[in-house]
């Protein structure tokens, strides 16, 4: 007997027992909160029965009687992970045209059953079998987990592994400065360790979104002998362009990084440069302006050159792979990380 069981019965014979004591059935049922009426069926249950009699019994008994047939409910599950990303209403019409006669509500039901309703369900279920029985992937399989990959990216989930596997680069309006005029921030953000730079311009233009990956970016990496691998950027104009014509273009072609850019009309697919710009309007620029009134970018930068510092190598960030510890933290104790992967290409090659 369960503990719930035994504390289920412990109470009913406590009514019993109490309504004995007191030789008054209402009195006891009236400190136990029970009525009299459940008071004698408890009662009559146990000297027909004993004290089992007391556990509750489930009377409802489940009616399989409009129940899909096995074999029919198992070609609707095999169905949902040969095509994952169909509906319901698809899933019902394609298994029509191999006999298998199941309307859309039905279909919805046996995924529910199956833990299968939803596109990401039946891709995890998907991936469960491709990782035990090593399944040779269909077309249709291969469409969805790219379609997942797509929808993962649309929504900010991006995949990085160690650090310079993913940089997200962004330009963000700092405001005017009189006497200096409109005030750029370009900013870099090492996806994996959350490391970030940020140099301010004049002018929004691809020159100045390649010159702080030169001055500041490149030499960092190549100093620590982590090689960067990719940019995310969104679609600016200083970013995209003819890629034999565009100095942004040229610079990534010149020094071997591949270029990402974000879906149209998602910004939050960068979203780890638009969270780091939140972090730095709140915690400097807000505060800085407060203080102190600048008369040139080159003050402006001091200031800001320092807050970066204390951001990558003092504040303690909670990101994902950060887990606490500071960015430049993250990013040293990941090193190890790139040192194998190079290892394992020199090994391959």
């Amino acid at each position: 007997m369960t503990l719930s069981q035994q504390i289920i019965i412990k109470h009913k014979v406590g009514l019993l027992n109490l309504a004995e004591e007191l030789g008054n059935v209402s009195k006891a049922c009236r400190m136990m909160g029970y009525s009299r009426d459940t008071f004698y069926r408890y009662q009559q249950a146990k000297e027909e029965g004993g004290i089992e009699a007391l556990l509750i019994k489930n009377r409802r008994k489940p009616n399989f009687k409009n129940r899909i047939d096995e074999k029919t409910e198992e070609a609707v599950v095999n169905f949902a992970i040969e095509f994952p990303a169909y509906g319901q209403m698809r899933a019902s019409n394609e298994l029509r045209k191999r006999g298998v006669f199941v309307s859309s509500a039905g279909i919805r039901l046996i995924w529910m059953r199956h833990n299968l309703e939803v596109f990401n369900k039946r891709l995890s279920a998907l991936e469960k079998k491709m990782a035990e029985e090593k399944i040779i992937l269909t077309e249709a399989q291969l469409q969805a987990l790219e379609k997942k990959k797509e929808d993962d990216l649309a929504s900010g989930v991006i995949e990085t592994e160690h650090p310079g596997y993913l940089g997200s680069q962004d330009t963000f309006y700092v405001g005017t400065i009189k006497g200096v005029g409109r005030i750029y921030q370009q900013t870099f953000v090492d996806t994996y360790s959350k490391v970030a730079f940020a140099k301010l311009y004049t002018t929004k233009t691809p020159i100045t979104a390649a010159e702080v990956l030169n001055d500041r970016v490149l030499p960092f990496f190549g100093e620590h002998e982590v090689p960067l691998l990719r940019i995310l950027t969104d679609r600016g104009t200083e970013y995209c362009g003819k890629h034999d014509q565009h100095d942004y273009q040229l610079f990534l072609g010149i020094n071997d990084i591949d270029h990402t850019k974000t879906k149209a009309k998602h910004p939050q697919t960068n979203g780890i440069c638009e969270r780091f710009h939140k972090t730095i309007l709140q915690e400097f620029y807000q505060v800085a302006f407060r203080k102190k009134i600048y008369r040139t970018i080159e003050e402006l930068q001091e200031d800001l050159d320092r807050w970066i510092k204390n951001y990558n190598e003092e504040r303690t960030h909670q990101g994902k792979m950060c887990d606490g510890r500071t960015p430049m933290q993250t990013f040293l104790d990941a090193k190890k990380i790139v040192r194998q992967k190079i290892n394992d290409l020199n090994l391959t090659v």
